[in-house]
């Protein structure tokens, strides 16, 4: 019985060591992720995301873009977006990617111009949801530190016709850390 018993703990011990070796192999294999978005910040706005890695080529992640300043002519007050990531690179969840992505967006209404162009009144804001695709790139180094640029593309569903445009437009230079 003892020797039994000995056998299965030398076992597991040489099962643990080679598990941890196999997720110590590959530094770039962390699920979690976040970002700032760097260009953000010319517009008036901040913009953060948070991403879950589901393996090595897909994750699932959200995305926040808020307004702070009202002065610039940003005609986006917010949006919240869910996004999902298939990854076409080598290292984990890395490299040229391309994503579909579902916003709940706050836009200003339509504007409208007085007689003598030089005042208008304004909508109140209109509430929407967009869908959409995007393309980008990612860099993870062994460090956990990220770089990514992005571009992505939506249209308004339901009430595109009370706003000046009828499009979402998310792009970005980020950087963040993955943990």
């Amino acid at each position: 019985m003892k020797k039994t018993f000995l056998l299965v703990i030398i076992l597991f011990a040489f099962y643990s060591v080679k598990a941890q070796n196999e997720t110590d192999a590959n530094p770039y294999q962390k699920n979690n992720e976040i970002r700032l978005n760097l260009i953000a910040p010319l517009s008036g706005a901040v913009e953060v995301n948070f991403e879950r890695h589901l393996n090595k080529n897909s994750s699932l992640g959200i995305s926040a873009f808020f307004v702070y300043d009202d002065k610039k002519e940003e005609d986006m007050n917010y949006f919240i977006s869910p996004y999902y990531r298939y990854y076409f690179g080598k290292k984990y969840a890395s490299g040229f990617f391309v994503e579909g992505f579902g916003a709940f967006t706050s836009i200003d209404g339509k504007k409208i111009y007085a007689a003598d162009n030089l005042t208008f009144t304004e909508n109140k804001d209109v509430y929407d949801v967009a869908l959409g695709a995007g393309l980008g790139y990612k860099l993870v180094t062994k460090k956990g530190f990220v770089f990514e640029a992005n571009a992505g593309y939506g249209k308004l569903l339901f009430n595109a016709d009370k706003t000046d445009h009828d499009v979402v437009a998310k792009y970005g230079l980020s950087i963040g850390y993955r943990f």
